[in-house]
């Protein structure tokens, strides 16, 4: 299974690139709500929040609008089965499925771009 992970002993300075790079690549706009990756406090520190590929979206989901990828294993939100009523949200232990009013939810896909963007290499694409 493939899925962003923090990598182990790595610091976070919180400096938002992941955020910006996700958000301008899926919405064209910087919005940290928009963002399939959080930050939060972390002690004395920061620690990003990333989807962990469990499945309660699609185990939650009555519109069969999200499915694993057989291939890698990344779970998949079809926009157009997706009604936008933010079960799959509810249901996420990471808070990181994304709900833009009038649009399809929205979650991460392992695509990289967020570990691309950060200056420390805090985040990593592995396969499980």
């Amino acid at each position: 299974m493939k899925k962003l992970a923090v990598k182990k002993d790595a610091q976070c300075m919180a400096c938002l690139q992941c955020v910006v790079a996700c958000s301008e690549a899926f919405y064209k706009e910087f919005d940290e709500d928009l963002s399939c990756i959080k930050i939060v406090a972390a002690g004395t520190g920061a620690k990003p929040k990333t989807c962990i590929q469990c499945g309660k979206c699609m185990r939650t989901c009555e519109h069969e609008a999200i499915t694993q990828n057989p291939k890698t294993g990344v779970y998949m939100i079809n926009k157009k089965k997706c009604v936008g009523c933010g079960k799959c949200a509810e249901a996420c232990p990471m808070k990181v499925i994304v709900l833009k009013p009038e649009n399809p939810a929205s979650k991460c896909i392992a695509c990289g771009i967020c570990a691309k963007a950060c200056p420390m290499e805090v985040l990593e694409i592995v396969e499980k």
